[in-house]
């Protein structure tokens, strides 16, 4: 007789709800990485570039990249968020249905 937990485990559901947010998680931590570490790169080796003025004011092509990175992180969070509400929320449904079974 198979525990409540390897039921879950073998079911396809399961299976490919794992699979969907193990892609998706992955995928966007590697778009945040690349926007980040670009960031930093940018700041080691090119700082006269994001020093260079934007018009007559004080503002700096740095500011709007550095913006940049940290809205780019709300974004990609409300990108998983909506995923999971969509499409995670679904399967979950399924999976626990199934499982009482």
């Amino acid at each position: 007789m198979l525990s409540s937990h390897e039921k879950i485990e073998q079911d396809p559901n399961y299976q490919e709800l794992v699979r969907r947010r193990s892609s998706l998680g992955w995928t966007l931590s590697l778009i945040m990485l690349v926007i980040y570490f670009g960031f930093i790169l940018l700041v080691a080796y090119a700082p006269k570039f994001l020093g260079m003025p934007l018009g007559t004011g004080v503002m700096t092509i740095g500011i709007p990249i550095g913006l940049f990175v940290i809205v780019s992180a709300f974004l990609l969070t409300g990108i998983y968020v909506s995923k999971a509400n969509s499409k995670y929320d679904p399967l979950i449904r399924k999976i626990v249905g199934g499982s009482r079974s």
